[in-house]
């Protein structure tokens, strides 16, 4: 009976429900699967008595069990079986396969059943609600900068850029939403069970897991899991090799408890349904063990008792708990084998609208949130910055503490680094323990600020750098205690407690607010420690040589190949912070700060051996770099990823000596810097460097994060810009903007390279105006886009007037048939056009006809791509007659459109009477493997 029919009767009167029980009965007898919570509410509510619940546990299966329930609750009347369906409701997690049933009749409880008492006494669901309460209660604020502030999670969290990444870190596009995380989007190895998201530094892969644990504790996350383990990785490498645990162990201990016996019920129905399990592991890259893990056999048996490393491992790789869902995070360059990933999402932190979100929802006021606006636009620098979670966070925060204790405090500007960003934080964290008098001044003076809290800035910069030095970042009491910080000094937000890594619950260790300020106070020790010697300062940087950054892979302990006693989860990015500021406090703005905490005579010292040694190391650096040479673009550098770091050095240390020096050490004309992880705010460090080239050279930036911010920074550059390649950068109309005023000025431009980005017809008649107006610009990728026939005909019109335009990319776009004859037009007697790819665009064979009445009076073109279009045999006439008299063109790619064996046909014959033609492409066309027998003789034509 139709579920309609089914609530027709439930209003029709009082057997309603008793019916609907009947007509319902399959359903609820196959998907009821637990009984005793049922029958402890009926006999709670006096609807069972004792001899009604002995009849139905004398049957031997829980199918005849229901039965006998449904037979019993029918003849005690329309109360008890409403009664029954309340039970299914309020008892979620026990019943949730029945939900969809409850949904679909539109099942509402009664006023008068709402005031019975439901129970949940099945241990399963009791678990899952403990889960659900502790989880939700650990995850509804947001570590802010001390203990005493708390900040609610939905409040102020906002999405940022979510990149889903093939097994090759092609980018897949954006996910629309967190749902998307564990769906079957972007699925590479259907075998995998861990979902691996990373990202930089601070670009918010913590507060992401945070967000999705605290909808889970809340219901609102749809992925069918029962039970959410969470885990921090670091505690994984806060065991000692001796310790040993078994899979139910870390379960129970390390979340909570099941009220009941754990072997009894919960744990034994986690083995049997592991995919009601889902499991978050957060930063898999802050793993650090010196633990063998050579020869030890695989764990499959989830009553052993091994290293809790091994469990992990095991887990992650699917051979505990076969099934269960894994969320995974890890920074960026943590190489983790792919036959134990299900799929890859990288964070890029804010666009700029997620940007204005944030900002919206930390200035409530209106004059505050202008202000900020007003001033981060006048800062492209400051906007990269903030692009970054962490970083803005810091900046917006400290914002709203100076402006609420000082006058006219405004956003830093001019000059603006990563450790000036921190020093902001610090700054806040020395004035809350400051003097009421000082905060009570009109005026700030930081310097003072500083220098009163010299002792306290010395003590956690011990402590951070006995971390750096261990690979540690959770700290026990009694190091705090040895580093000289006392109870008072730990509310001041430096730390955070951490719970639960002793397996008890109790507070017992230690954490900085971020791993990214544990380096920069590292850095602060290494600067402010007079026992360190001056050349001690340098420690961190020979562990991140370039002959050293090779990266280890993470998930290789998977394998038995690693040579004795070296860390297999070894990484280096804090490190790299912490040289990264020490650079950023020993520059030139910052030597007025130091010299109110260490002697002038130190400090110079400290400076002179820092720029020396970053002078000679970028010099060994840049001779060491692999390098080539084309015939079109000349000598040619493939930077590693360690330049890009030496770039953030050079641009915190604010040095144009070393800076000159770097510039002159490129002596290639055309630098590639695709696929090393850039940001936009790391634009600035490459401008600062580019600004003492004084030669044309070509930047390769290829598959980064630069967005609009980025190359607003770089408009200093592009006035000796040869090539300027930016694809896969999240660059929209407003970068054209930028790219047309600049390149257009200075007339250098050869190639130009704005494959999949965010470009819309605005944007390509920008490009229009570039390629009319550059006169050595042959090369121009725009595939990708969002460009239409409107801005197809603006390309081509300028493509008909340049005489030195060469190879024209526009894959993947959708000019359609009014584009394909603009296209058709600039073709006609082109000077230099030789390569053009008109691919996926919509050409039906309207515009596939235009374009081969233009083929018959071209001779430049070689290459001429129209895959995945809709051509048809309509079009293969004419396409024939283009390849009988054009004897230029060498490449023609029909790859996937709908031509049968009749066009092959006519392209065939075509091919016999021309020498010149290499190849017809028809591969994914609709010739059968039979058709394409016939021309088998005709080696030019390919099906393959």
């Amino acid at each position: 009976m139709p579920c309609g029919m089914a609530m027709d009767r439930i209003s029709e009167g009082p057997t309603s429900t008793c019916r609907l029980l009947t007509v319902h009965r399959e359903l609820l007898v196959q998907q009821l699967k637990n009984t005793q919570c049922i029958l402890d509410n009926l006999q709670g509510s006096g609807f069972f008595c004792t001899e009604d619940a002995e009849i139905v546990m004398r049957a031997t299966t829980k199918t005849d069990r229901v039965r006998r329930i449904l037979e019993l609750i029918q003849s005690k009347g329309e109360e008890a079986c409403e009664y029954l369906l309340y039970i299914l409701h309020k008892v979620c997690d026990t019943y949730v396969e029945l939900h969809p049933w409850l949904k679909e009749i539109q099942y509402e409880p009664s006023t008068s059943i709402q005031k019975m008492p439901v129970v949940n006494t099945d241990p399963i669901s009791k678990y899952c609600e403990k889960l659900r309460h502790e989880l939700g209660r650990d995850t509804r604020f947001i570590v802010s900068y001390s203990q005493k502030e708390e900040t609610l999670l939905e409040d102020f969290y906002t999405d940022t850029l979510m990149e889903l990444l093939s097994e090759r870190n092609e980018s897949l596009g954006y996910l629309n939403g967190l749902e998307q995380l564990l769906d079957n989007t972007g699925v590479f190895n259907p075998h995998a069970e861990t979902n691996l998201i990373t990202g930089d530094a601070g670009v918010g892969k913590s507060i992401l897991l945070q967000k999705l644990q605290n909808l889970w504790s809340k219901r609102e996350l749809n992925t069918g899991a029962k039970f959410l383990f969470k885990f921090r990785c670091r505690m994984f490498g806060s065991f000692k090799e001796t310790d040993r645990i078994s899979l139910k162990d870390l379960l129970f201990k390390y979340n909570c408890y099941p009220d009941s016996d754990p072997d009894e019920e919960v744990f034994s129905y986690i083995q049997k349904f592991p995919n009601t399990v889902l499991f978050t592991f957060d930063g898999y890259d802050e793993i650090h063990s010196a633990f063998n893990l050579r020869n030890i056999p695989e764990v499959v048996c989830p009553e052993e008792k091994v290293h809790p490393l091994l469990l992990l491992m095991n887990l992650l790789s699917g051979k505990l708990l076969k099934g269960s869902q894994k969320i995974m995070t890890a920074r960026t360059g943590t190489e983790i084998e792919s036959r134990v990933l299900r799929k890859k999402v990288f964070l890029k932190g804010f666009s700029p609208e997620h940007l204005r979100q944030y900002t919206a929802l930390h200035f409530q006021e209106r004059q505050y949130r202008d202000l900020v606006t007003l001033q981060l636009d006048a800062s492209p620098h400051l906007c990269s910055l903030c692009s970054i979670p962490l970083f803005c966070w810091i900046i917006f925060k400290s914002f709203k503490y100076f402006h609420a204790k000082y006058d006219n405090f405004e956003l830093p500007d001019n000059g603006v680094t990563l450790t000036k960003v921190f020093l902001l934080l610090l700054e806040v964290f020395l004035s809350r323990s400051s003097s009421p008098g000082l905060l009570q001044r009109s005026t700030r003076c930081t310097a003072e600020t500083f220098k009163a809290g010299c002792r306290t800035l010395v003590a956690f910069s011990k402590l951070a750098l006995l971390g750096m030095r261990k690979n540690s970042f959770v700290f026990s009491h009694e190091e705090v205690a040895f580093c000289g910080i006392g109870q008072d000094d730990l509310h001041m937000g430096f730390l955070r407690p951490v719970n639960h890594y002793d397996a008890c619950g109790s507070v017992a260790m230690y954490e900085f607010l971020h791993m990214t300020l544990q380096s920069f106070m590292a850095a602060f020790c290494l600067v402010l420690d007079e026992s360190i010697h001056s050349g001690g300062i340098l420690e961190f940087f020979s562990e991140c040589e370039y002959q050293k950054v090779s990266r280890i892979p993470c998930i290789s302990c998977l394998q038995s190949n690693r040579p004795r006693g070296t860390d297999p989860f070894q990484v280096n990015d804090h490190l790299q912070f912490t040289n990264l500021f020490l650079c950023g406090l020993l520059s030139k703005p910052n030597v007025a700060l130091l010299e109110q905490l260490l002697l002038p005579g130190s400090l110079n010292k400290r400076r002179g051996i820092l720029k020396s040694y970053l002078s000679q190391t970028v010099k060994l650096h840049l001779r060491g770099l692999p390098r080539h040479t084309t015939d079109t673009e000349g000598s040619k550098v493939h930077v590693m990823p360690n330049f890009l770091w030496a770039l953030r050095c050079i641009f915190e240390l604010a040095s144009d000596d070393v800076a000159k020096l770097a510039a002159r050490g490129i002596s290639a004309n055309y630098i590639k810097l695709a696929y090393c992880n850039m940001f936009s705010a790391d634009c600035s460090a490459l401008n600062f460097v580019l600004h003492h080239h004084h030669k044309c050279l070509g930047v390769d930036m290829d598959n980064n994060n630069i967005s609009d911010y980025g190359v607003k920074q770089l408009r200093p550059s592009f006035c000796k810009m040869t090539a300027v390649r930016l694809c896969v950068n999240q660059i929209t109309d407003n970068s054209l903007e930028v790219l047309a005023e600049e390149l257009v000025k200075y007339k250098v431009v050869k190639v130009l390279g704005l494959y999949k980005n965010q470009i819309t017809d605005v944007g390509a008649k920008l490009v229009a105006q570039i390629i009319e107006e550059c006169p050595h610009l042959r090369i121009v990728k725009l595939g990708g886009n969002k460009i239409t026939s409107v801005g197809g005909k603006y390309l081509a019109k300028a493509i008909q007037k340049s005489k030195s335009i060469f190879d024209v990319g526009m894959w993947g776009n959708s000019i359609g048939d009014e584009g394909a004859e603009a296209f058709a037009q600039a073709l006609r007697n082109h000077p230099s056009l030789t390569n053009l790819s008109l691919s996926a665009n919509g050409i039906t064979s309207k515009g596939g006809r235009s374009l081969a009445a233009a083929l018959k009076e071209n001779t430049s073109v070689h290459i001429f791509w129209l895959v995945q279009n809709e051509l048809t045999d309509d079009v293969a006439p004419d396409l024939a007659e283009a390849v009988l008299v054009n004897t230029g063109l060498t490449h023609l790619w029909l790859i996937d459109n709908h031509l049968t064996v009749q066009g092959a046909q006519h392209l065939a014959e075509a091919l016999s009477h021309n020498t010149t033609l290499k190849e017809i492409c028809m591969k994914g066309n609709l010739v059968s493997e039979n058709e394409q027998q016939q021309f088998v003789e005709e080696k030019r034509l390919r099906f393959s």
